[in-house]
């Protein structure tokens, strides 16, 4: 069915920046069709072919799972393609590239920094038992697959940075979403890389440098809780800590593999060391 035709405009005021050509960032305004359905991703693609073909933004999915499109809009980070132009009609909308990360050109921001911060925490799965495609799957219990589940969900549309008031201070923190992802495989009953992980998770610039404001999780759009990752995390080294006062013979909590401190032999291990050290007290 065809798009009805609209004389309503929606008004934008655009981040422009083309390092080669401007000595400073500025705003610029422009006027597109106002339609209910629209989001800030329409709008600024309707810019893009009919106003200013040297608009740049990143886009993929338009569907809020790709996690290209991030960008503040109206001083918040949110994914354009989920921002409908009548939550804020009709004011003008101001849009502007993620804050906390250096400007490309226009509206696209480096991405190298992150890209650094999630091989330091090594965002993968590293198997316990590396094995063939013919030797078949890795199997997992829902119970299993529940444990890291929400933190899976990261689409990297580092909005979480950009809403980091730690971040935008002292660049050299991990980040929210690294330390949310390293918790995702630390805590994957297939994963055997907690020790190769514990120096970045766990240093000063890891979940130290937190200080608990939660906006990452307030922006977050896929629920993530990478506040509640780092705050698990806190928890994990200060067990670990407390533990090697009481046992510093013993194996270290935090150079287990996080989803074993939950149960397992490794559990009932430290167990029966614990009731050793209470017998030997006792005595």
């Amino acid at each position: 069915m065809a798009r009805i035709e609209t004389t309503s405009k929606a008004v934008l005021d655009v981040f422009r920046y083309r390092p080669d050509e401007d000595s400073e960032p500025r705003f610029e305004r422009f006027e597109v069709p106002f339609h209910e359905d629209w989001v800030v991703l329409d709008a600024l693609h309707y810019i893009k072919d009919h106003l200013d073909g040297t608009l740049s933004y990143r886009w993929s999915c338009r569907m809020g799972i790709c996690g290209s499109c991030g960008m503040m809009i109206d001083g918040e980070p949110k994914l354009s393609c989920s921002v409908f132009l009548r939550d804020y009609y009709p004011r003008p909308i101001r849009v502007e590239p993620l804050a906390n990360f250096p400007v490309v050109r226009d509206l696209v921001i480096n991405l190298e920094d992150f890209l650094d911060k999630l091989g330091q925490v090594k965002a993968w799965l590293i198997p316990k038992e590396p094995r063939e495609a013919a030797d078949g799957e890795y199997k997992q219990t829902p119970g299993e697959l529940a444990h890291y589940r929400q933190y899976s969900m990261c689409i990297n549309c580092m909005l979480c940075y950009s809403a980091c008031p730690v971040y935008a201070k002292h660049p050299e923190f991990v980040g929210p979403a690294a330390i949310a992802l390293a918790q995702r495989y630390n805590l994957d009953s297939r994963d055997a890389g907690f020790d190769e992980r514990a120096d970045a998770i766990f240093s000063h610039e890891g979940i130290w440098e937190c200080t608990f404001v939660g906006d990452c999780t307030r922006v977050c759009p896929k629920h993530v809780d990478p506040a509640g990752a780092i705050q698990q995390a806190k928890v994990t080294a200060t067990n670990d800590w407390f533990w090697s006062l009481l046992v510093p013979w013993g194996k270290r909590r935090s150079r287990a593999p996080a989803h074993e401190q939950n149960g397992g032999a490794a559990a009932g291990h430290r167990d029966a060391q614990q009731d050793q050290l209470v017998s030997s007290q006792s005595k």
